[in-house]
């Protein structure tokens, strides 16, 4: 599980800059995720040992300086809220603002960890300037400069020192299943539809996070985490696409589960919030089952459902494999398959394939389909091998791996799916030199 990160300050003092210095420059992240929203971008990475999650809050609605104020207030509340660490970003040309002032008496009333960072500060002239800063009553600031990267490194240094280990409890052996989904789409209806009844034998884990709620589900056979994303819209009304608490506890809610149930709106298109939580899951190659709920609610024929699941399937290529179950929490219709199905995903993500037997499977797809030549240049496959990490990854030693090109690549997973049974579950193809 990682930590959350959030850069927060007014508009132009260079929080985009200074988070694609941040993502783009440094070997700190190893991914960069943008998009779940319009206008917030997300990078998953780790520094000195630690993991984190760092979240850009930029991207105002265009208006008056009122409504500046309120999406600034806005932000930064949701910051304090959610993120373990805040970087405030503040401007050395032009001073502290009104703006600044604000924003800093909030942070000092919190009780997060804040670190300052005086942007723009690329001569020593503006070091001197950079002093002013001690009046927001923070303590000591960072010197950066995000167009020359200048500064950063140092600052990385502290705000890895501040954040914490690995959760004790993100070993544990049960599974984690994590309810994601865009708001109203009925995942309150679907927990309280699995954890309603004999509550007794719901067991809530205290986790050390504030983020989404962790209950042991043990009942009818299953014995898993329930990690519940739920209830996300209840801090007000919030006029965008994915606000900013959802979206923090989806990112969280995602790290730290082996297996994602999105929960779509059968009443409703497949749309790009859903896509983009769909697409983060993916990266994070965490197990996916694709739950339609509300399916009572749909006038259908025998062919309605057949008709929506190649719609999700041409929206979410070219990772199709992946189970799609109609449910209706209010009814209870399915949801025991759709416990199953989860179960399933997480025993196709841990499942171990031997060297022999994946070397076996090789020689007569190659023997039928060999990659193709590149510049009179023939890859030979030697062989391939499982690689002992927790996402199915498969090394295909070869020699000449640079000139393996996607589609053979694709042509290899879905040859490995139609063997194998990944189901619902992301794989990674490498290549290497013999």
């Amino acid at each position: 599980m990682s930590n959350i990160v959030a850069i927060v300050g007014r508009p132009n003092v260079g929080k985009s800059t200074f988070f694609n210095r941040m993502v783009g420059g440094r070997d700190a992240i190893v991914d960069e995720v943008s998009g779940v929203t319009r206008d917030r971008h997300y990078g998953v990475g780790e520094w000195n040992g630690k993991r984190f999650t760092l979240i850009d809050t930029g991207g105002y609605v265009v208006g008056s300086d009122d409504v500046f104020e309120e999406e600034i207030r806005k932000q930064v509340t949701a910051a304090i809220e959610e993120a373990d660490l805040i970087i405030f970003v503040v401007d050395v040309e032009t001073g502290i603002t009104d703006m600044d002032k604000t924003v800093a008496n909030m942070l000092r009333q919190s009780e997060r960890k804040v670190l300052l960072a005086v942007n723009k500060v690329d001569n020593s002239m503006r070091v001197n300037d950079a002093t002013e800063f001690y009046a927001l009553g923070l303590g000591e600031y960072h010197c950066v400069s995000a167009i020359n990267g200048s500064g950063t490194g140092e600052l990385l240094d502290e705000m890895a020192s501040e954040l914490s280990d690995e959760d004790p409890d993100s070993n544990s052996e049960l599974p984690r299943f994590a309810i994601v989904g865009r708001p109203n789409v009925g995942k309150s209806s679907l927990v309280n539809a699995l954890l309603g009844e004999d509550r007794h034998i719901v067991t809530p884990v205290a986790g050390t996070t504030r983020d989404a709620i962790h209950s042991r589900y043990n009942k009818f056979g299953f014995d898993f985490m329930l990690v519940d994303t739920a209830g996300l819209r209840k801090k007000g009304k919030v006029h965008e696409d994915l606000e900013f608490y959802s979206v923090m506890r989806t990112v969280r809610a995602i790290e730290n589960c082996d297996v994602c149930f999105l929960l779509l709106d059968a009443q409703e298109e497949f749309g790009a919030q859903d896509m983009n939580i769909f697409r983060l899951a993916q990266r994070n190659k965490k197990g996916i089952v694709i739950l339609v709920n509300k399916w009572d609610l749909v006038q259908k024929d025998t062919h309605t459902a057949l008709q929506y699941e190649k719609l999700i399937k041409e929206k979410i290529q070219p990772f199709t494999d992946v189970p799609i179950l109609f449910i209706s929490a209010l009814t209870k219709q399915r949801i025991m398959d759709a416990m199953k199905m989860g179960v399933q995903v997480y025993e196709n993500r841990r499942k171990k394939i031997a060297t022999s037997v994946l070397n076996e499977w090789i020689e007569p797809v190659l023997e039928k389909y060999p990659p193709p030549a590149v510049r009179g240049l023939y890859v030979k496959i030697k062989y391939v091998t499982q690689l002992p990490i927790f996402t199915p990854t498969f090394a295909f030693f070869c020699n000449h791996p640079q000139h393996v090109k996607d589609p053979y690549k694709r042509f290899l997973e879905n040859r490995l799916r139609e063997s194998f049974d990944f189901t619902g579950v992301p794989i990674n193809i490498v290549f290497r030199k013999k």
